[in-house]
């Protein structure tokens, strides 16, 4: 049952960003163990930067697939048996022999990823009064922003001083202490999900809403991660920080997080149109100015926590975005979308690993993620021209108090 706009945040939306802690920490750890699995497995910097984007075309294939296939079952269930995956994946990750078994495991792990957001954001929404809806999804989604703030530095730490394998060997001990918790916590539902029709899922997919929605993300999201996948290479070759540095400036990431995370829910409660162009300007802004600011060391630490304001302030009002829009279809798209978060991750990953190699270098990146956060805002404008007044919902499906 839904609680009151006066009552406190129930204990499931923790349980739910437990689950979140751990899938966050195994997606963006790779990052901060870039060079030690580049050197242990002898493959390059830009080679490795594949094991982000496999992970993130697994969830982008993943997603879609497994929130139709489980789409009758009950979710408490759905959402432990996807731990249960992602555990698996990363004991497999830690196993790995070679770079080719690293990459399989990783997709493995993927799976998991998509449709566990997806569905948790559908039982965080539930959880709580219309006008918190926004408020219990970025609950959630602390999680994996407090993965960024404490899971991937110590994760790195771990990588620098044990082997990377550690770290992996740590993550899937987190995903066993976050199925105990889902199971403790999450309350069970008699109601089963309607099995997703194949026409019901092509309308939700050809929404013109929903299409804009899923393009803002993975544009918006590409920006970040043509900056975030090299972010150890930058701070070490353009900055000029030493190895060891580098854990501790992923805090100053992972606070910007946690903070523009729930800044983002705040003004998507608030305004959810307004915070989704607001937040977009707010990310490009800051993608351009870190050119100039990777020059100086304090500068470069400052603008690496305003990333992860802006970064993460986006989260809330574009996943209520296709939300918004998606009608009966919740769970699927909410999937969707979270696939689509992933797709710009492959893509910024992909498109940084092409600036590295043959393009002008890491010292590059940031500027070129500016233009492609600014085409996602071109398509958020395109999307507020076609609607001048975002549509008001019934009560129990509206996630924000203004239209």
């Amino acid at each position: 049952m839904a609680t009151s706009p006066s009552r406190p945040m129930p204990l499931a939306l923790y349980a739910l960003a437990a689950g979140a802690f751990g899938i966050g920490t195994t997606e963006f750890v790779i990052m901060g163990l870039l060079i030690q699995v580049a050197t242990d497995l002898q493959v390059s910097i830009a080679t490795a930067g594949l094991l982000i984007s496999g992970y993130a075309l697994g969830v982008f294939v993943g997603a879609p697939i497994l929130t139709i296939a489980t789409s009758r079952w009950p979710r408490k269930a759905v959402l432990i048996g996807l731990m249960a995956i992602f555990t698996l994946g990363n004991i497999c990750c830690a196993m790995a022999p070679n770079y080719t078994v690293l990459l399989l495991a990783r997709v493995i792990t993927s799976l998991a990823h998509g449709t566990f957001f997806g569905v948790g954001s559908v039982v965080a929404t539930s959880l709580v009064a219309a006008a918190r809806r926004a408020s219990a999804i970025s609950i959630m989604f602390t999680g994996l922003t407090i993965a960024t703030l404490l899971g991937v530095p110590a994760g790195a730490w771990l990588g620098l001083h044990f082997g990377w394998r550690s770290t992996f060997w740590a993550v899937a001990a987190i995903g066993v202490v976050a199925m105990l918790v889902i199971a403790a916590l999450v309350p069970a539902s008699h109601e089963h999900g309607k099995r997703i029709a194949v026409r019901e899922e092509l309308r939700v997919i050809g929404n013109p809403s929903v299409l804009l929605g899923l393009l803002m993300t993975v544009l918006g999201f590409a920006g970040v991660f043509t900056v975030f996948t090299y972010i150890q290479p930058i701070l070490t070759e353009v900055t000029g920080f030493a190895q060891s540095a580098v854990s501790p400036i992923l805090l100053m990431f992972g606070v910007g997080l946690v903070a523009g995370n729930l800044l983002g829910g705040k003004l998507a409660d608030r305004h959810l149109t307004r915070a989704l162009l607001l937040t977009l300007v707010a990310l490009m802004v800051v993608l351009g100015v870190m050119t100039f600011a990777l020059h100086s060391k304090m500068l470069a630490v400052l603008f690496v926590g305003l990333l992860g304001i802006a970064a993460f302030a986006t989260v809330p009002p574009l996943q209520l975005w296709v939300l918004h829009k998606a009608e009966d279809a919740k769970s699927l798209a909410s999937s969707l979308n979270i696939g689509a978060f992933n797709l710009g991750n492959a893509l910024g990953a992909w498109l940084g690993g092409i600036v590295v190699i043959r393009g002008p270098g890491l010292g590059a990146l940031t500027w070129i993620a500016a233009l492609v956060t600014f085409s996602g805002l071109l398509i958020a404008l395109w999307a507020w021209q076609r609607e001048t007044n975002l549509p008001r919902l019934p009560a129990n499906t509206c996630p924000s108090r203004s239209a």
